[in-house]
C-alpha cells in the first residue's frame, strides 16, 4: 500500500500536553511510593511517544525480568506512541510508567522508566469494536458520537478481542482496496493480516462496500469510505481501542 505523507497534526495528536495527575487517581503503595492511574481507556486517557529505546520490565525495577523495547518507530516508520496506565514514583521507589504494549502476544503490559518517554498527552475519545454486531461506535467524554458497520476478520482469520489503542493515523495515496484513510492499533492478528507489514490490525477503507456489515477480511476493520473520513477526523492517535 502507497502511504501519503502522515496529517501535520500528527506529532501533537490528541491534544496539549497534559498535567501528570490531572483527573487521575493516586494512592500510596505499601512502601510509600505513590501510584497514580493515568488512563481510564473511557473517558480520559494519556499516551506518550518514547524518548529512547528502553527496556520494558514485568515490574518497576531494574531487576525486573525485559518482556520487550521501546519503539521509535511503527512498521509504518511513523512515531510509535504508547497507551499509559500508571504511574509510580515515590522516594526510593524510583519514577516508572506501566505502559500497554504493542505486538504479540497481545495484551502484554510492562514497565519503563518515566525518562524513557516524552511529554504525557491526553485523549477525551474511546472506541469500541463490536465483532457480534459489527459494529464501531465513537464515544467522546463518554457520549456516542458516531456509530458505524464494519467489516472484521473471518473465522479463519480473525480480528483479535482485547484492549489496545490507535498507534498511527495516515493518508492513502491512491485509495484503492484500502480507500482514502487508515489508522494503525496495536492489535496483532494471530495470522497475517491484509495490512502491509503484516500482522497489524488497522481501521481502513474499501473499494468492496457492498461487503459491509460483514467478515471478509484478514483480521482488519473495514468502514465504508465515507464512514472512514469521519472516523479519521473524530479519533486522534493515543485512542483507546477496545475490541470484544
Amino acid at each position: 500500500m502507497a502511504v501519503g505523507a502522515p496529517l501535520a497534526s500528527l506529532a501533537g495528536a490528541g491534544g496539549a500536553s497534559a498535567s501528570i495527575h490531572a483527573g487521575a487517581v493516586a494512592a500510596p503503595s505499601a512502601d510509600g511510593a505513590v501510584v497514580t492511574r493515568l488512563s481510564d481507556e473511557a473517558t480520559l486517557s494519556r499516551w506518550a511517544y518514547p524518548a529512547r529505546e528502553a527496556l520494558v520490565r514485568t515490574a518497576p525495577s531494574d531487576q525486573a525480568r525485559v518482556i520487550a523495547r521501546l519503539r521509535i518507530l511503527t512498521e509504518d516508520r511513523l512515531p510509535e506512541t504508547y497507551l499509559l496506565l500508571q504511574r509510580r514514583e515515590g522516594p526510593g521507589a524510583g519514577d516508572w510508567v506501566r505502559l500497554r504494549v504493542p505486538g504479540r502476544p497481545n495484551g502484554r503490559t510492562g514497565w519503563v522508566p518515566r525518562d524513557a518517554l516524552g511529554s504525557f498527552h491526553r485523549v477525551r475519545t474511546a472506541v469500541t469494536v463490536d465483532r457480534r454486531r459489527l459494529r464501531v461506535t465513537v464515544r467522546r467524554r463518554g457520549r456516542v458520537v458516531f456509530r458505524a458497520p464494519v467489516g472484521i476478520g473471518t473465522p479463519s482469520t480473525p480480528t483479535p478481542a482485547g484492549r489496545f489503542w490507535v498507534r498511527e493515523k495516515f493518508r492513502v495515496a491512491g485509495g484503492g482496496v484500502y480507500g482514502p484513510r487508515a489508522l494503525g492499533t496495536a492489535a496483532y492478528a494471530p495470522r497475517l493480516t491484509d495490512w502491509p507489514s503484516g500482522g497489524v490490525v488497522g481501521f481502513h477503507g474499501t473499494n468492496q462496500p457492498g461487503l459491509i456489515p460483514g467478515r471478509p477480511s484478514h483480521g482488519c476493520i473495514r468502514l465504508r469510505n465515507h464512514d472512514i473520513r469521519r472516523f479519521y477526523r473524530l479519533v486522534p492517535v493515543g485512542t483507546p481501542v477496545r475490541i470484544r
